[in-house]
């Protein structure tokens, strides 16, 4: 079996690169981004220098839940250990839930009673001991605090906690034609559809340094267009910081997780019981994710967290089909995420009308979605279709190749359900990387799968994260980005949706035929060269772009936006703003349609039929990976 090139580190076959005498590298032509309601007072008063995260652009407002419980089977991953204890374990689980909210979310009083709603802020709490691990991680220690508390320590995400899931449809607009008053609006159902939708399930794991708000803007865009939204905050030493809380007695305590042999603690930790886990670096190889990094990757860490990742995503999909399944409430009663908690929000889950959330999405057809090392592990996910069965479709967003292991033998083990991949600007050019992206395509493209990768102009490796949101200028001057940050959210989304309309069917893709707004991203052709103007030097590849000229570049671009904007009919093309590598061709995506019409049962039929089971007869829980017993 060859490997490919990011293994063996032979020197590859680059696409060719224009020369920057012929490429402009700007984007003159850009979109502005999307309408969006004004943010109210209480995001710029009284802490008026505090970053704000803009509302969505979908048809729906966006509520939102944290949810923390015990999972089934706690246990370790790998021998790696410090201080005599193992890093890398499984107890809880945590993730934030973004998805469509109801008529009057945010007016009057909230679902608890409060006369106040409740919104989450985007830097977990407990904050300041989040700004010390930021810090850390950035390599800024403690001037992490005095940072985060000047910019972004007050601000709060755009979506309301713990509101009514949405039971309407939206008009048959969007927000580009209809404005935003679309949000308070109720459309009929499409024809044949049923009278209330049922939303499309996805989950996102986040990149090293991530947390489940780190993406807070792309999560809650997709909820605003109609989907359900699981963010996870993985407990693999990836996050800067992240907590773990256990029972105070009985099941899914420290004691009783001990006394089963599963796990360990140190005195520290059952003292307060908790577990605080920080970013690890590898013991030898702190910057093993650089691209000048001449010892590679600490690969048995990385491989391990994947493998934690993909568990902590089979828990979370069980927890989700409890509440689907209306069993909510047990969700709550066992939820960690609630007061006398560290972590959580006083409010916890009170208030969530349970009920109403039966039947709310879908679980048969789930798409998984993540960021550089969220994308690896979504690449391990598709490969292993055999043990998540229920997911059909992935995206990968700017993936770091370096962790993913090369395709086995066998083909049950390869890449078969659809994958789109969108690149940042700054990633494109880091070669060896781009080369493994193209491997997957290509792996997946084999296997008779419709795959895609396109790179959004101008845009660096956070610019799918909220940091280039919340600290434009600070990424604009030192990553030297040159996409407007909601735009490249906009994009994105964009992209995805066309994406998942193509390859879903159903009431899941009724309602994104619903919401989408088509921009037709996925229709611009494949270039056969790479622009280089924008490509760094080594010492900073795949961290930032270059710019010549940069004051000219940038002021002329201004320019030349505002002026074609004003033109009759516009020179905007797709390609103006997005670069596309690989596609399928339509007869492609037909052949993979008969495929899979020939393989499977209808996904809405098989929904009801497993609905339709009484939860007191249930004598097994179905997961991604098959089936278990109930929790002990």
């Amino acid at each position: 079996m060859s490997f490919p090139a990011r293994i063996t580190g032979a020197k590859t076959n680059e696409l060719p690169r224009r020369s920057s005498r012929v490429s402009t590298g700007k984007i003159p032509n850009a979109k502005k981004p999307r309408p969006r309601p004004l943010s109210g007072l209480r995001d710029h008063i009284p802490f008026v220098l505090q970053g704000v995260l803009p509302r969505y652009s979908g048809p729906y407002s966006v509520g939102v839940m944290d949810i923390e419980v015990p999972v089934y089977t706690p246990r370790t991953f790998s021998h790696i250990t410090r201080h005599g204890h193992h890093i890398l374990k499984l107890e809880t689980v945590l993730f934030t839930l973004y998805y469509p909210a109801a008529f009057g979310s945010g007016v009057g009083k909230d679902p608890g009673g409060n006369r106040k709603w409740s919104r989450q802020t985007w830097l977990p709490r407990p904050r300041i001991q989040l700004a010390k691990a930021y810090g850390k991680f950035a390599g800024i220690g403690d001037l992490g605090v005095p940072w985060f508390a000047a910019t972004t320590m007050s601000t709060k995400i755009p979506a309301f906690r713990n509101s009514p899931p949405a039971t309407h449809w939206p008009p048959a607009d969007n927000s580009r034609h209809g404005g935003t008053k679309v949000k308070n609006q109720q459309g009929p159902p499409p024809p044949g559809g049923s009278e209330e939708p049922m939303f499309p399930l996805l989950f996102f794991s986040h990149g090293l340094g991530g947390t489940r708000t780190a993406y807070s803007s792309m999560c809650g865009e997709f909820a605003s267009y109609g989907f359900v939204v699981c963010a996870l905050e993985h407990r693999d030493g990836s996050g800067p910081r992240t907590f773990a809380n256990h029972a105070k007695e009985g099941k899914g305590s420290m004691e009783e997780r001990e006394g089963r042999g599963d796990v360990d603690h140190c005195k520290q930790d059952r003292k307060k019981g908790y577990d605080m886990i920080d970013y690890i670096f590898p013991k030898g190889n702190p910057k093993d994710t650089s691209p000048l990094n001449e010892k590679g990757i600490d690969e048995e860490l990385r491989r391990a967290q994947i493998e934690l990742r993909m568990a902590e995503i089979e828990e979370a999909y069980r927890v989700l089909r409890d509440i689907r399944n209306g069993k909510g409430d047990e969700v709550a009663r066992r939820n960690l995420r609630r007061e006398g908690y560290i972590g959580a929000s006083s409010r916890g889950l009170e208030g969530n009308d349970w009920p109403s959330w039966r039947n709310r999405f879908h679980c048969e057809r789930v798409t998984v979605a993540g960021h550089s090392f969220g994308a690896a592990t979504v690449i391990e996910i598709l490969r292993n279709a055999d043990r998540f069965k229920n997911v059909h479709a992935g995206i990968i967003y700017d993936v770091w190749g370096a962790p993913i292991k090369p395709p086995v033998e066998d083909p049950r083990h390869r890449i078969h359900s659809p994958i789109l991949g969108i690149n940042s600007e700054a990633f494109m050019y880091w070669q060896s990387n781009f080369d493994a992206v193209k491997s997957l395509m290509e792996e997946a493209r084999e296997q008779g799968a419709p795959a895609f990768l396109c790179t959004v102009r101008g845009s660096v490796h956070i610019s799918q994260s909220d940091f280039t949101i919340l600290y434009p200028h600070t990424c604009s001057f030192f990553f030297k980005a040159t996409v407007n940050p909601q735009r490249a959210i906009d994009l994105n989304i964009s992209a995805s949706l066309e994406f998942l309309r193509g390859v879903t069917e159903g009431a899941g893709k009724s309602i994104i035929e619903r919401c989408l707004t088509d921009e037709e991203l996925l229709k611009t052709s494949v270039i056969d060269e790479i622009p280089d103007e924008h490509k760094p030097e080594d010492e900073w590849i795949a961290a930032r772009l270059r710019i010549p000229h940069e004051f000219r570049t940038r002021l002329l671009a201004k320019l030349q936006r505002k002026l074609k904007r004003t033109r009759a009919g516009g020179l905007h093309k797709p390609g103006d703003e997005v670069w596309m590598h690989f596609k399928p061709e339509e007869e492609d995506i037909i052949s993979w349609w008969k495929g899979q019409r020939l393989e499977t049962v209808d996904p809405d039929k098989e929904a009801q039929q497993e609905l339709g089971k009484s939860s007191d007869d249930e004598k097994e829980t179905e997961t991604p990976s098959g089936t278990e017993p109930p929790e002990r």
